[in-house]
């Protein structure tokens, strides 16, 4: 009797540390990724050579996907092994085709965005794909959203607004020099169709990566295949005069790095989680954003950083802390 009693509990103290472990790894890899989307950035910004980046984009963003599909199959291989057996179908990649399409389509979408609105306006306006995600979220994953919630979401959209408004100042350069807001109605019709296909890629990828009922690492290779196979076209279909590899360096692969691997802990939140938390993620970045802003180019704060966080808080109380 006592025997069972001290197995009973050592299995219970057992299944309670395991529990404590798990979240942990999980608000450390949330963690990391706030930390490698707020240096995103920063990081590019770092590769530059005489204020222009001397690399072709569409290159790095092959290299990434690239990378993101190498990763998987290692994954794979290490901890699905076992799994390898499952019966695969056409019916469970195509599906992924066409996610892989609407990911490529939207990030070609942005650099085609440019010619109609300035940069300022773009990074403003592109905070309402907040709105987009969570509206196909409740949609299509039949997720009712409360009032409450919908209130935290439009403080994120709106701290992400007044961040990349005004969150940071450089004093060396006059009001004067500012480039002036400004966007024609191609351009407003644009930046609607992006952040509707932003959130659609999102939600569409979350609803595949649920239904199926395979290995995360299979289906990332699966999305990673046609990521490539997209992007390989679309970089050889530009008219690029720069080389493949040309304008490289050390801050370059960490770009490459860091995206490939935010890409597989994203695939992990979709998976097991949902496209709010990644909201909330990509809200939270702005403050190692800002933090890495201010070390490495002597930029300033302003009271929109700090009202910025003062809403991401009030959101993340909002969503998940009020009961």
């Amino acid at each position: 009797m006592v025997f069972e009693t001290a197995r009973s509990g050592y299995k219970l103290v057992r299944s309670a540390a395991a529990s404590v472990l798990k979240k942990a790894l999980w608000g450390l890899m949330l963690l990391f990724s706030v930390v490698i989307y707020g240096s995103h950035a920063p990081l590019l910004t770092l590769c530059k050579d005489d204020g222009k980046i001397p690399f072709s984009a569409s290159s790095v963003v092959v290299l990434i996907e690239l990378t993101k599909l190498l990763l998987s199959l290692v994954f794979l291989l290490i901890w699905d092994w076992k799994q390898l057996r499952v019966s695969v179908s056409w019916r469970h990649t195509a599906p992924f085709a066409l996610s892989a399409l609407l990911y490529a389509a939207n990030n070609n979408l942005v650099v085609h965005m440019q010619l109609f609105m300035d940069p300022s306006t773009y990074q403003v306006l592109s905070n309402l794909k907040i709105g987009s995600t969570a509206l196909l979220y409740s949609v299509f994953l039949h997720q009712r959203l409360t009032a409450r919630k919908w209130a935290a979401l439009f403080l994120l959209t709106a701290a992400g607004v007044l961040y990349t408004y005004g969150g940071l100042r450089d004093h060396q350069r006059s009001p004067a020099s500012d480039m002036e807001l400004h966007i024609t109605p191609v351009g407003l019709l644009l930046i609607s169709l992006y952040c509707m296909i932003s959130g659609l890629s999102a939600v569409y990828t979350e609803v595949i990566l649920k239904t199926q009922d395979l290995p995360l690492n299979l289906q990332n290779l699966f999305l990673y295949f046609f990521g490539v196979l997209l992007n390989v076209a679309i970089h050889l279909s530009s008219a690029s005069a720069t080389g493949y590899l040309e304008g490289f360096s050390r801050w370059v692969l960490l770009v490459i790095v860091s995206q490939a691997l935010n890409g597989l802990i994203m695939s992990v939140v979709m998976k097991h989680s949902s496209n709010i938390t990644r909201l909330f993620v990509i809200a939270a970045s702005v403050m190692v954003n800002a933090l890495l802003s201010v070390l490495l180019f002597s930029l300033h704060l302003t009271a929109f950083f700090f009202f910025s966080v003062l809403l991401i808080g009030l959101a993340v109380h909002l969503y998940y802390g009020v009961r």
